[in-house]
């Protein structure tokens, strides 16, 4: 399970680029991440992080957010990582993939088959699917756990991963496949 962005920039009122839907959708993350920790699946949380006052092109062109050494930065205290099993990976682009090793951690955990929820489903959501796709994993986005600031830009996001890059599954389907070993 790849859970993507879930830090306090993102869901935390005080945040710096906070949008309403990133705090709903933490409810229902917290049921998926326990399910999947009952499986004993990985647990990746991806972490976007900017540095502090050196350049970076794509921080430059944006409103400030995710500044390494802020509270905006830590995983939502919602979401509990486990120090001992989860991997905290943090990025600077929109994919988990570009510049990180989460590759070589799924590899050497022998995972297929990646688990993706967070935010924003337009930009950091569909760039580490679409990474995920190209590299042979299969992708799977569990509809009540994704989010972004405008629902239907959310919703065209998701019918294209499930058309050309993965599956776009609900938190029952996740359930089930979770009971039949499918993942």
């Amino acid at each position: 399970m790849i859970i993507v962005d879930m830090v306090r920039d993102f869901t935390d009122p005080k945040g710096l680029v906070y949008y309403p839907e990133n705090r709903n959708i933490l409810k229902n993350i917290q049921v998926v991440l326990e399910a999947a920790r009952k499986q004993d699946l990985l647990v990746i949380f991806l972490q976007h992080r900017n540095r502090r006052g050196k350049l970076d092109r794509k921080a430059a062109a944006m409103r400030p957010n995710c500044i390494e050494g802020t509270f905006g930065v830590e995983i939502d205290p919602l979401l509990t990582v486990d120090e001992e099993k989860d991997y905290v990976i943090p990025k600077r682009r929109y994919s988990g993939f570009f510049g990180t090793d989460l590759d070589l951690v799924l590899r050497e955990n022998g995972i297929e088959n990646t688990i993706i929820v967070g935010t924003k489903t337009n930009c950091c959501i569909r760039a580490t699917v679409t990474d995920a796709f190209y590299l042979d994993y299969t992708p799977y986005v569990i509809r009540e756990c994704v989010a972004t600031n405008d629902r239907v830009v959310n919703e065209v996001h998701l019918t294209d991963i499930d058309k050309y890059l993965g599956h776009v599954i609900d938190m029952e389907r996740f359930q089930e496949m979770l009971d039949k070993e499918e993942l």
